[in-house]
């Protein structure tokens, strides 16, 4: 898309912010929420006109014509800053189409982090729901489940002990046995660690000789058959690469695929409309960028879209960059400078310009048009290859994901499938990507043939999709990288958010930027530490709790990780009205019930650095109150409450 005249570009007041971010991304626009959050000024700009960045839902025709990758840089009057030029890249590459695209294209929206789903109990999912965005965004669930591509067929697979009973064609009556007592030791080994060892038997926990083994031979022991263990390992625990192989890419212990196996299953009947663990974003992953940057902006962030960052000014002697110089021409001081992956700063990458570049990950992606569901009677639902079920050299998995009309990314008839891999060599990515597609569907038929093969596909269920377009591509993926300015992670090749947001949270950056309104954070990431007044003298007063504050004090629950809510407490114990409702957003007859008194004490004694934190406190939210003691419930009690 062609860049617009300079003079048309607006002039921004103020000209400093505590904060610049370029980019409107997943990643930035979490951090810009988080700021805007903790009180800094932020300006957030992207050279989009769309927000997203390469997190974005696009549609058809735009997603074949990408903006240029590099940035003009304008002139300024003011030179006593050092410039750094800026320059945008294109991190796709091989691109490879087919087909024609059906009209109107336009009707098609395409997710460029695809494929792509949130497990609903992910820590995504309760991000949106602290922070207020889940109100802009609107979910459906893929309700189809996940098959297994094994031995050349599509099999469902049993993630659930209703799934494993209802399986009458697939799974004999002993592997319903084996996979049945491997769930329920799962199960015990995960409600002994929620309890930590109280109200379940020791026992009931896995050894922690066995919690660092390999997970596959600890898969092994208990006899799963190898079907089975691709399963648990790449449908469920979803291992990326070969687990089978000595020379494993990324080889996963036992304790790290229970986690993963433990957020699938809290996830299954979280929500009573969603079918499965998964959930999709209507319209596309594009919306949730947009609904962290609706949050940011109603704490006053400053948009403006259709504004490239073509320059960064710096500081010569003391070596930190000091602002941006937009295209426009204008120059932007800040104290933080967070940019998307799509800008190359030669400082940041200097060392890629060498021998290492070949060790680069990436991810090879295809994305496909059909007409027939995969699976008949589903919509949408994931599809999973086990690293050999297509060629004996294929190491890592490949993941699929087919949607349809109901969640308004095609026109009706039409569904969208989704396809990816991590790869080392481009061309062996995009290889298995077309493997995969020709596994699943048949190619586009000759005119001749077309006619014939809708008579015959009245009477044949079995007959395979018909790709009417196909794209392949290779995506590069970079880490998110905390110099003296802050670089975000692009998508990377996993199924969730995990690893990207944890990727922006862990930042030593990110962290900088809150210092001295930690708590602050605790509106948008979950995070923070209990903190109480000493014997009711003074109050903890940080957004967004600063008209909260009273003279019993008040603290911030941390349970298993995360902030159970806010509570009051009184030395002397008896009760007393509280407002925590209010400022979470709860409704007024929640926000202003006084507490019952018997429920409302912590011994000030008990808060803080020396005594292990938080002892005991009340929590109210929308479905009533419970009295917290530490270890006894944790946060999927609480997500029920607040």
């Amino acid at each position: 898309m062609a860049e617009a005249p300079a003079h048309d570009y607006p002039t921004i007041e103020p000209t400093s912010f505590d904060v610049v971010i370029c980019g409107t991304g997943l990643p930035e626009s979490v951090l810009a929420a988080a700021c805007a959050a903790a009180g800094k000024t932020v300006l957030h700009v992207d050279p989009n006109p769309f927000y997203g960045s390469l997190y974005s839902s696009v549609p058809l025709p735009s997603f074949l014509s990408p903006d240029p990758s590099s940035v003009p840089l304008s002139p300024s009057g003011d030179d006593s800053h050092t410039v750094v030029d800026l320059h945008r890249r294109n991190i796709y590459s091989e691109v490879e189409t087919s087909g024609a695209a059906p009209e109107p294209s336009r009707r098609f929206t395409v997710d460029l982090v695809g494929p792509r789903v949130l497990y609903c109990a992910d820590e995504a999912v309760g991000l949106l729901l602290r922070s207020g965005g889940s109100h802009h965004v609107e979910f459906k669930s893929v309700e189809g489940g996940s098959l297994l591509y094994w031995e050349g067929q599509l099999y469902p697979v049993p993630d659930s002990r209703q799934a494993i009973f209802n399986d009458t064609a697939t799974l004999k009556l002993t592997e319903k046995t084996v996979l049945f007592r491997f769930f329920e030791l799962v199960r015990a080994h995960i409600a002994a660690a929620d309890e930590d060892g109280e109200g379940e038997e020791a026992s009931d926990k896995i050894s922690e000789e066995d919690l660092d083994l390999p997970f596959v031979e600890y898969l092994k022991k208990h006899r799963l058959p190898p079907k089975l263990r691709a399963v648990v390992l790449y449908a469920i625990a979803m291992a990326d690469y070969d687990q089978d192989t000595d020379c494993c890419e990324k080889l996963l212990t036992t304790r790290e695929g229970i986690q993963t196996i433990a957020l699938y299953s809290s996830s299954i009947g979280r929500f009573a409309n969603a079918q499965g663990a998964f959930i999709y974003p209507m319209y596309g992953h594009g919306e949730l960028p947009q609904a962290f940057c609706r949050c940011a902006a109603v704490k006053g962030a400053l948009y403006v879209l259709r504004m490239p960052i073509s320059a960064l000014l710096m500081d010569e002697e003391r070596k930190n960059f000091l602002g941006a110089r937009l295209t426009s021409g204008q120059d932007i001081l800040c104290q933080q400078l967070i940019l998307d992956p799509s800008y190359k700063v030669p400082i940041l990458d200097a060392s890629s310009d060498g021998s290492d570049s070949n060790l680069l990950r990436k991810v090879a992606r295809g994305i496909c048009i059909i007409s027939k569901s995969v699976k008949q009677d589903s919509s949408n639902l994931l599809i999973v290859f086990p690293p050999k079920s297509l060629e004996e050299q294929q190491i890592a998995a490949i993941r699929g994901l087919q949607l349809s009309s109901n969640l308004a990314v095609c026109p009706p008839g039409m569904f969208m499938v989704y396809l990816s891999t991590p790869c080392a060599d481009t061309s062996t990515g995009k290889q298995l990507i077309k493997k995969a597609i020709d596994a699943l569907f048949a190619p586009q038929a000759s005119d001749s043939l077309e006619g014939h093969l809708e008579e015959t596909s009245e009477n044949n269920e079995d007959l395979k999709p018909t790709v009417i377009w196909s794209c392949v591509y290779v995506q590069e993926i970079t880490e998110g990288t905390s110099s003296s300015l802050l670089s975000c992670p692009t998508p990377d090749e996993h199924l969730d958010y995990r690893s990207i947001l944890d990727s922006s949270k862990k930042s030593k950056q990110a962290d900088r930027l809150t210092k001295g309104v930690k708590l602050s954070w605790v509106g948008v990431w979950g995070e923070g530490s209990g903190r109480a007044d000493n014997g009711g003298k003074s109050a903890a007063r940080s957004p967004p709790y600063a008209n909260a504050a009273t003279s019993s004090g008040w603290m911030e629950v941390v349970a298993a990780g995360e902030v159970v809510g806010v509570g009051m407490g009184r030395r002397s114990g008896d009760g007393g009205a509280t407002r925590e409702g209010e400022d979470r957003g709860f409704p007024e007859s929640v926000a202003r019930r006084p507490p019952p008194a018997a429920a409302t004490a912590v011994e000030s004694g008990k808060v803080g650095g020396g005594n292990g934190g938080v002892e005991a406190v009340t929590v109210w939210g929308k479905r009533g109150w419970r009295r917290w003691s530490q270890g006894k419930w944790g946060a999927a009690t609480v997500a029920w409450m607040l």
